[in-house]
């Protein structure tokens, strides 16, 4: 459009006259004074803007901090005590579980610090500020220019700015787009990078209902685990070491011994991954009527023969559990989304707004004139056009990716290798060893939770899904040749085949390769039957997929920038709020419950008597251990009972998304209530059309956290290290 795009501030800054649902959106915390605080008190929060996020006074910003880079977690003790997800520590837990000693099935409790696990790898980052810098790095870029050459400057000005930005020695500068590159905000950041295992209860209260109560409501899952940051003796970030000593925090979160009650503020601060709010109506039928369903098909295969697996043995259950999860984990995810779409007519909403913003571009440009695709009435029309012929090669990238990159465990190493064979061909020993180096590490993991036989299997069922499903006929003859090529008879046959022969399916013949000259060992690499079918397969995926996918989604994703733009400056009386892309936000809003569909009415809190209920001896979802059984029986819950009652989670009307998993539920004085970790089935489709009647998300009570570990687990000493508040009374 002609006009400028206004400041985020001044375009936002209008009464909520047509106000975003109390509950959605993801709140830059650093404009809330402008934007939010009125609204927030007005729903009950007693605490101010400044409280929230400060550059000159600890406020609450300085307890969240970005877990490993995928969750949230939060300080909440003056010595560096963290809390998150079970899920989002599952993989450091599971990395220190053996057979003897299995912290999954039997939890961990550290008795003093010198029993904290150390996990490497694992980092904390906390934000120290943010600064917007839209008019910097948008400096010399016009309307004119094509976006390649836009994109060109925007680079060369990121640099600028970064080059320009005082830090200290210990901080790090990222820049992130906002508003679909119209806007642009800076973090300063600092990343610790010791961080310990204190303590985690056993998954039979930390993923108690585990796959079939994954993304439902009611639950009744202690999701958490507890670590803690560690520092050098000037509280600065330092690898591990013995003599470092626990972070001082310049805040930490009280925990509040009062709970919950419906109708009180609530409010989520964390970290949210990514959300698509403004897609067109186009891109939403393709995502669930195309997209989806093509990769719930795809992880529904491979959850089924891994699934059996599992099952069958203990120790497979143990090797698989935390990659079944995470299969698992979006595959309902994206089954919910479908259905919650459907059931509040989202793509119907998106057409709706559609026609309203087009009768108001229409309007705009009466007595204009526009070069050709430029006015923003005929955005809508561009979309249909390009989502159209993005369709199959959308489709063939997430049947290429699901198959080959995801699902399929023996072709992501495949992946590696040649990668490590390419290092050699163009740069020689010195880069092949290095890389090698640290490649080897990987692999002593991978080894060490995969079975050849259950990947065999999931092999054969998905490469003839590959086969028949794959919408260019290219694609599918690549992996036509290579059963030919090795004789095969049938799927069963080649994948039989292609195992038997290859060095990536056992750790002891690879190793023996790794310890040979590079130039033999390389030569063996290449030769591998299932590096050459990857290879083959990402070569044509490269030719007949790529170059057009990439050509359209760059079409795509400057429209869609320029349609943002549009939309707000054709509703300068409407506040909209940035998708997430991973940095950090405020979701607020109330905790209540909701109806999922007719003549159902869902409470927003579930007891301990709801875990009992679900309980059957030796499930691996829904066993309960002995200990938590006798404490319900005698109902031994110790200051953390509400009424007599044990409260295990409670929902709200928070608007969060993955990167939310550990996020601090706070209550209206900026104590800790819960903690978030997943949301409801039926609003999964939140990403992308938040809807304020299903859309809830799932926390953890605070109380529940705090009595399993004092109760449960009888590590009261870390009990006594935070700070327990009573903000009612």
């Amino acid at each position: 459009m002609n006009l400028p795009f206004k400041s985020l501030v001044f375009v936002l800054a209008f009464l909520f006259t047509s106000t975003v649902f109390a509950g959605e959106g993801m709140w830059l915390p650093q404009l809330l004074k402008a934007l939010n605080e009125g609204d927030m008190q007005t729903m009950g929060m007693k605490l101010t803007a400044e409280d929230i996020y400060s550059v000159n006074k600890g406020s609450l910003k300085d307890a969240i901090v970005h877990f490993n880079r995928g969750c949230t977690s939060e300080i909440i003790s003056a010595k560096g005590l963290l809390l998150t997800n079970h899920h989002c520590g599952y993989s450091q837990i599971q990395s220190h579980s053996t057979l003897e000693k299995n912290y999954l099935k039997d939890g961990f409790w550290a008795k003093d610090r010198s029993g904290e696990l150390a996990n490497p790898g694992l980092t904390a980052t906390l934000i120290a500020r943010i600064d917007d810098v839209t008019k910097a790095v948008l400096k010399g870029v016009t309307d004119d220019m094509s976006p390649k050459e836009r994109q060109a400057a925007i680079d060369i000005n990121l640099e600028a700015v970064k080059s320009h930005t005082n830090v200290e020695a210990h901080q790090e500068v990222m820049i992130r787009p906002f508003y679909k590159g119209n806007q642009y905000f800076l973090f300063v950041t600092v990343t610790y990078t010791d961080v310990r295992l204190v303590g985690t209860p056993p998954e039979s209260i930390g993923k108690f209902g585990s796959d079939t109560d994954n993304w439902v409501w009611p639950r009744h899952t202690g999701d958490f685990s507890i670590f803690r940051i560690y520092a050098n003796k000037d509280n600065m970030p330092a690898d591990y070491a013995e003599d470092n000593v626990p972070y001082t925090p310049k805040h930490f979160l009280p925990i509040s011994l009062d709970g919950i009650e419906e109708g009180d503020f609530s409010m989520v601060f964390g970290f949210p991954g990514r959300t698509d709010q403004y897609l067109p109506s186009f891109a939403v039928e393709q995502i669930v009527d195309v997209l989806n369903p093509a990769r719930i098909e795809v992880r529904d295969h491979a959850l089924k023969i891994v699934g059996a697996a599992m099952r069958a043995d203990e120790a497979t259950r143990l090797q698989y559990a935390s990659k079944f999860a995470r299969i698992a984990n979006y595959w309902k995810k994206w089954i919910g989304e479908k259905q919650g779409l459907e059931t509040t007519d989202g793509v119907g909403r998106k057409k709706r707004f559609e026609a309203e913003y087009l009768a108001k571009a229409k309007e705009f440009e009466k007595n204009k004139r526009y070069k050709e695709n430029m006015a923003p009435s005929t955005y809508l029309d561009q979309f249909e056009k390009l989502y159209k012929e993005r369709e199959s090669y959308a489709l063939a990238r997430d049947y290429h990716n699901e198959i080959t990159g995801r699902n399929i465990e023996v072709m992501q190493v495949a992946g590696y290798h040649q990668r490590l064979i390419d290092m050699y061909k163009e740069s020689g020993e010195p880069a092949y060893t290095s890389f090698k180096g640290r490649l080897n590490g990987f692999l002593q993991g991978f080894y060490k939770n995969y079975q050849p036989s259950v990947d065999q299997k999931v092999f054969a069922d998905l490469i003839q899904m590959y086969v028949e499903k794959m919408p260019f006929d290219e694609m599918a003859s690549v992996m036509k040749n290579q059963m030919g090529a090795i004789g095969a008879k049938d799927y069963n046959d080649f994948a039989a085949k292609l195992y038997e022969k290859s060095l990536l399916t056992s750790q002891d013949m690879l190793m023996v390769t790794y310890g040979e000259e590079p130039d033999k060992a390389v030569a063996k690499l290449a030769d591998d039957p299932i590096i050459k079918l990857n290879t083959a397969l990402n070569k044509a995926y490269g030719e007949q997929v790529t170059p057009k996918l990439s050509e359209l989604q760059d079409q795509i994703n400057e429209l869609q920038r320029k349609y943002m733009k549009a939309i707000i400056e054709l509703f300068p009386d409407r506040s909209f709020y940035p998708d997430a892309n991973g940095t950090m936000r405020v979701s607020y809003g109330k905790i209540n419950g909701y109806q999922p569909r007719d003549a159902v009415s869902y409470l927003p809190v579930t007891y301990l008597s709801g875990v009992v209920e679900k309980y059957v001896p030796d499930d691996y979802e829904f066993d309960v251990p002995a200990k938590l059984l006798e404490l319900y029986e005698k109902k031994d819950y110790g200051d953390y009972a509400d009424n007599g009652k044990m409260p295990v989670c409670f929902i709200g009307s928070n608007h969060t998304t993955g990167g939310n998993s550990g996020s601090p539920a706070i209550d209206a004085h900026g104590n800790l209530i819960g903690l978030n970790f997943d949301r409801v089935w039926e609003g999964t489709m939140s990403d992308i059309n938040y809807d304020k009647s299903i859309c809830r998300n799932i926390m953890v009570d605070a109380r529940y956290i705090l009595f399993i570990i004092d109760k449960f687990a009888g590590a009261d000493h870390l009990i006594k290290e935070m700070k327990l508040v009573h903000p009612k009374k």
